[in-house]
């Protein structure tokens, strides 16, 4: 565990060091622990070296993670596509969700968040790249579909996420997220408050805070090489 202590001191000097390059602050930026295919010990140790959110892939995984550690005060984000009949699960348990990209699923998320829960955290995912193979709203759809998204109970439109394509580049890499910001601001300017960009992860984090990032999704950097689910 103290291999994760130091890992998530080494980012989060990464997260520092990158907002103090563009003029931010470092406490701007909040730091999601991706923990997909680790273990709940995995969680115990990053949660005991103060980190707080955490963030899942799968759901039945997921699931046996939050009831395994019930006692601690995590927060629980779901990232990536959701099955429909996946939905009832995900808004009984967790306190965000990043990748909506279609109605029908925020509709059922909405429909099945307990009234007594506090309304579900929402990303609408945006597919920057134009990938046939990933999740996410096409640019230009992302403005509709949070309009709609506003109206419905129980949920609370937070912001956008991405996953965009991979590469090594920092100048295609900040292209990248800087389109997804400046989707916010268009949907900021059609009356749509916004105050989360969920982008940037293990490889590409500094670019994402040179583009505004308000969230950086990492589980490489902190837990390791990812293990077989």
């Amino acid at each position: 565990m103290d291999t994760i202590t130091d890992n998530l001191q080494a980012v989060k000097a990464r997260i520092g060091a990158a907002a103090q390059g563009c003029g931010r602050a470092a406490d701007d930026i909040e730091l999601l622990a991706v923990s997909k295919t680790f273990g709940v010990d995995a969680i115990r140790g990053a949660y005991a070296a103060g980190q707080r959110a955490f963030g899942e892939n799968y759901v039945q995984e997921a699931l046996d993670k939050i009831t395994a550690l019930q006692e601690l005060q995590i927060i629980w984000h779901f990232i990536g596509p959701i099955q429909s009949n996946k939905t009832r699960q995900i808004a009984e348990h967790f306190d965000w969700v990043h990748g909506i990209d279609r109605l029908k699923i925020a509709e059922r998320l909405a429909s099945a968040r307990p009234a007594a829960m506090a309304p579900l955290q929402i990303c609408i995912q945006v597919n920057i790249g134009d990938e046939s193979t990933k999740s996410g709203v096409e640019p230009a759809a992302a403005l509709k579909l949070a309009q709609s998204i506003m109206q419905l109970p129980q949920l609370r439109l937070r912001g956008l996420m991405t996953i965009p394509p991979a590469s090594h580049d920092t100048a295609v890499q900040r292209n990248q997220f800087a389109q997804l910001r400046r989707v916010r601001d268009d949907l900021t300017a059609h009356g749509i408050p916004l105050d989360t960009l969920s982008m940037g992860m293990s490889a590409d984090m500094e670019a994402a805070v040179a583009e505004g990032a308000t969230m950086v999704r990492i589980g490489t950097a902190i837990f390791g090489t990812r293990q077989t689910a």
